[in-house]
């Protein structure tokens, strides 16, 4: 159980490595996409993820979570061949759509190979360590784009496919961690894990303000973050380098234990909620380089600490011997709450820029509404 730990961080580090990552928007407007489409291909995606996820949830319960890892390791380095020959839109969208099948066919199994693989003992540092290897692939990376690859948007698509072929071949050492005698789940039983999760209200609250906040740093970090950092003049080598210090930051997941550990869990989901406000707050108001970088660094140390607290907290609500249905299920209600609010993103962000950041303003108070609601509620 400790090599599947291992093995999962290995993986972890190298699909972090995504060496055009501090040029994602750049790299895909040199091909002629606009920020609106690149928004929209992000809402197909995720709409296709909210299609996948139950069938590939059930499916994963059915074949083993060793098999769905492996399928999905080997389609996710296929995608990256792909978003390297891209050319124009439907290029884009075609890896995005291959790419949907690989989250929804994730969703949940990582986490619970490393879930079961820790028995449960000290999984939130686990999630956090294996959050942070991540973010020390995509470091390493960018540090590589920086200093070498720079101007070649090509030769970081190659290198970047790669890394995800030697991941993928990592993914072949995991072994099985679900028992067998639970590996089969017939439509009566999804049917109960669905209806659990569906009447469980307080649960889909924090799924609610999971989504609001994943989605408001995604969006932010990913895209506009470049449409930022230009619009205050930054080079392409300046942005690259912001880029090594923001993911070196997110380095720091196994912080989040610690903080939760100490703070509580109420007074660290208020820490982690209001810091993404706080952060969409000092965007909305810069138009110079300092705030918007400080800005921007503390939105990543915020996701940081957060993803690891929100990955323990959904595991601790889920009872079913179905651990990828309930989580797959998890994922699709988030999925569903992001179409909307990334549509929204890119199109304030089209007409102007500080707009979507208010719009993240709007998001992350709504979170922390939504999370004093899930507390008190957790406690009565």
């Amino acid at each position: 159980m400790k090599r599947n730990i291992y093995l999962m961080y290995a993986i972890a580090l190298l699909q972090g490595m995504v060496f055009y990552g501090p040029v994602a928007t750049l790299y895909r407007q040199a091909q002629g996409i606009s920020i609106f489409q690149i928004t929209v291909i992000e809402s197909i995606s995720f709409a296709f993820c909210i299609l996948l996820e139950i069938p590939w949830g059930i499916a994963a319960d059915k074949i083993g979570y060793r098999k769905t890892l492996i399928f999905c390791c080997f389609l996710y380095f296929f995608s990256k061949i792909v978003f390297w020959q891209a050319t124009d839109f439907p290029g884009f969208l075609t890896e995005r759509i291959m790419l949907s099948v690989v989250l929804a066919g994730f969703s949940g199994v990582d986490t619970s190979i490393l879930y079961l693989s820790s028995k449960g003992k000290d999984s939130q540092k686990v999630f956090g360590i294996y959050n942070s290897l991540q973010m020390a692939g995509a470091l390493a990376a960018a540090a590589v784009f920086t200093l070498f690859v720079k101007e070649n948007y090509k030769l970081s698509g190659l290198l970047t496919v790669i890394s995800y072929g030697i991941a993928a071949l990592f993914s072949l050492g995991v072994t099985e961690v679900k028992s067998q005698a639970s590996g089969k789940i017939c439509i009566r039983q999804f049917k109960a894990v669905l209806l659990e999760t569906l009447h469980n209200k307080n649960l889909l609250l924090f799924l609610l303000l999971t989504a609001f906040l994943t989605e408001t740093h995604q969006t932010i970090t990913v895209f506009l973050n470049q449409m930022q950092y230009e619009k205050c003049g930054l080079s392409n080598s300046a942005i690259g380098y912001l880029y090594i210090a923001a993911t070196f930051i997110g380095t720091c997941g196994f912080c989040s234990a610690r903080i939760t550990k100490k703070a509580g869990v109420k007074s660290a989901g208020i820490l982690f909620c209001s810091m993404y406000a706080v952060c969409c707050t000092i965007l909305a108001l810069s138009k110079h380089a300092l705030p918007s970088v400080c800005g921007i660094f503390l939105l990543r140390f915020s996701d940081t600490l957060f993803q690891p607290f929100r990955t323990e907290i959904q595991n601790q609500q889920v009872h079913a011997q179905y651990r990828a249905t309930a989580l797959s299920i998890h994922a699709m209600i988030i999925d569903s709450a992001a179409i909307a609010t990334n549509l929204l993103y890119g199109s304030f962000a089209q007409a102007r820029l500080p707009l979507a950041f208010s719009f993240g303003i709007a998001l992350c108070a709504a979170s922390l509404i939504l999370f004093f609601i899930w507390h008190r509620n957790m406690h009565t």
